[in-house]
């Protein structure tokens, strides 16, 4: 396994992912066309490539001989939707189901820290939904604190996202 910055020529197997990874998580009773129509707009391989080359992303990929397996982006400049939270988001934290609990995530996140690190960040925050139990656990056995609530939205519909911060050593 490699730990590598994500380049332009990635981007449609980031998009790849995300939408396996979406889609498993979080439509556990079918896909209906309202949100096949939002994967397919989110996770396109055009808006990964801008944020490849956006300065304030940070994207890491996991990659292995066949391909990459998962990714972390970092987004600076992002604020909190709770108070007392840094600028800097983990944005987005993919891996592929069938990678899960090799050490892929823990590596990836180490490696993220090591970025925040080197760019002089102390802490960082993220959201997941309030029932992604398997990401919750990873979370907070790394260490991060639930600090608050807040919704993601589509369209009309909102669904409950619990707010984690990260202090970094």
């Amino acid at each position: 396994m490699t730990i590598r910055r994500a380049t332009i020529d990635d981007a449609s197997s980031l998009a790849a992912i995300s939408i396996e990874v979406w889609i498993g998580t979080y439509l556990k009773h079918g896909v209906s066309a309202f949100f096949a129509d939002y994967a397919l707009n989110t996770f396109r391989a055009e808006k990964l490539a801008q944020l490849i080359t956006d300065d304030r992303q940070s994207i890491l990929v996991s990659e292995e001989a066949e391909g990459i397996v998962g990714y972390v982006r970092l987004a600076t400049a992002s604020p909190a939707p709770v108070p007392g939270c840094s600028d800097t988001e983990i944005a987005t934290f993919y891996l592929q189901p069938r990678h899960h609990g090799k050490g892929i995530g823990k590596t990836l996140f180490e490696a993220a820290l090591e970025e925040c690190r080197a760019k002089g960040i102390a802490s960082l925050w993220l959201t997941t939904n309030a029932e992604n139990d398997p990401a919750i656990g990873f979370y907070l056995a790394q260490g991060f604190q639930r600090d608050g609530e807040t919704y993601f939205e589509i369209e009309d519909q909102k669904y409950l996202n619990h707010v984690y911060t990260y202090q970094i050593e």
